[in-house]
């Protein structure tokens, strides 16, 4: 187990780097204000109506970094300093949402796979480090505990297979929201610097989980077939 507890800690500095990162560009940016003095929540609203999309309300959802687009309410929610503030950290989160929006408005094939995922996922991320753990145990005892190990291995692939997927759904909805930005003339050309910078490092922040899981799915794999 030596060798998952230096993964985990490589993993946990470099996410850790690039969520400090993340945290200060977006605090950089939140002082570009926007010179259309539009707020993340009429940008929302805008980009919406632009695209022909009028069952999905924009709301306020509690704490920082929490925005998100929940599908089964048909809901951008968006955290209270991008609600209300006028920046370009605020146009960037609020128009990246919405391009989730837009993609499940179009059935953007990666994002119905991923919402296919996450029942799986769901449960599968509860019950994978336990059963590997159980597995381990019962490796040097008897036979069974490689079978344990599989089944393990098998439900923490899940989680990794659904970060992966998760990439595309992010990158899209990043360029969706960059595109929209540009050809509406919602922003200046800094405004829209600084919106395309904060939506490249909230990326990096999948992409390092996405990585992180495999190196830890690779690294129990090689546990179970060396286990002879």
């Amino acid at each position: 187990m030596f060798g998952y507890y230096i993964i985990a800690g490589l993993i946990f500095i470099v996410s850790l780097y690039v969520s400090n990162k993340l945290k200060s560009k977006f605090k950089k940016y939140s002082q570009v204000h926007l010179q259309n003095g539009m707020s993340g929540k009429e940008i929302a609203e805008k980009m919406l109506r632009d695209n022909g999309i009028n069952d999905v309300k924009v709301i306020s959802t509690p704490g920082m970094l929490t925005d998100h687009y929940n599908p089964a309410k048909k809901t951008v929610n968006l955290s209270e300093s991008v609600y209300t503030q006028r920046n370009a950290a605020a146009a960037a989160v609020a128009a990246h949402e919405c391009g989730h929006a837009i993609q499940h408005a179009t059935a953007y094939s990666w994002l119905t796979m991923r919402s296919q995922l996450v029942p799986m996922v769901s449960i599968a991320s509860k019950m994978s480090q336990w059963v590997i753990l159980g597995g381990l145990l019962l490796m040097a005892t008897t036979a069974i505990g490689s079978t344990i190990l599989l089944v393990g291995i098998i439900l923490f692939g899940l989680g990794t297979l659904f970060s992966f997927v998760t990439l595309p759904v992010e990158y899209d909805a990043s360029k969706r929201a960059l595109v929209w930005l540009e050809t509406e003339n919602m922003l200046s050309p800094q405004e829209h610097e600084a919106a395309e910078d904060s939506l490249k490092w909230a990326a990096r922040t999948y992409v390092v989980a996405a990585v992180g899981s495999l190196a830890t799915l690779l690294y129990f794999v090689s546990i179970y077939l060396g286990r002879d």
